[in-house]
């Protein structure tokens, strides 16, 4: 049987006014979000590295807003070139789903992809072992890079992820827009999401990623 939460509702205000107890709520605090200034200067720094792995990694972070455990499991095959899409296997929730990259940037992943391949890599981003990056290989080397820029905070990939999301917020995109290759889905959003094909959300990211700062 399913209790009746009215009812517990109801009761334990009745207590708390009874006793006196006061309920105090912790403010929930927002998730740091570089500014573009602060991500210019991280990106200086790791171009200054000439690392090309590193800067091809930071940027599929950057411009798909993958989460580290996706861009882990992200394998060569998965990309589409010809559409400048990149499929998620089994994302959070188990679930798949497609996300874009900037067409201007095809060129410079498919000659890495095309170096990589050469090599035997079934992954996109291996280590010299022959085997795909772990989640905490990519977090230091994205610590490392904050920490060498003089940060106040270090980056991680979440907050790469963070500041995508916020920036296509402040161009304008609706979040209608912006879910279907966010990965993000919620009880309330979930009818008019579902309305919204790839198509049109592709549409939108090209249209304002031309304007991303890196």
């Amino acid at each position: 049987e399913r209790p009746d939460y009215i009812y517990l509702r109801d009761l334990f205000r009745k207590i708390r006014e009874e006793f006196k107890i006061t309920v105090t709520t912790q403010t929930k605090r927002l998730p740091y979000v570089p500014s573009e200034e602060e991500l210019k200067r991280y990106y200086n720094i790791v171009w200054q590295a000439r690392n090309i792995k590193h800067m091809l990694l930071i940027k599929v972070l950057l411009y798909t807003g993958a989460r580290v455990q996706e861009l882990v499991n992200l394998k060569i095959e998965d990309i589409d070139f010809d559409r400048c899409q990149m499929r998620i296997n089994q994302g959070k929730g188990k679930k798949d789903r497609v996300v874009p990259f900037p067409p201007n940037f095809r060129e410079t992943l498919i000659i890495f992809v095309d170096s990589e391949k050469s090599k035997g890599a079934v992954y996109l981003f291996e280590s010299n072992r022959k085997t795909s990056f772990t989640t905490r290989g990519i977090r230091k080397i994205l610590a490392e890079y904050a920490a060498e820029a003089g940060m106040s905070q270090s980056i991680s990939p979440h907050k790469l992820r963070h500041f995508l999301f916020t920036w296509l917020k402040k161009q304008g995109l609706d979040d209608a827009l912006i879910q279907p290759y966010s990965g993000h889905e919620t009880r309330q959003s979930l009818e008019i999401y579902s309305k919204l094909s790839l198509t049109d959300a592709q549409e939108a990211y090209n249209d304002k990623i031309d304007k991303f700062p890196i």
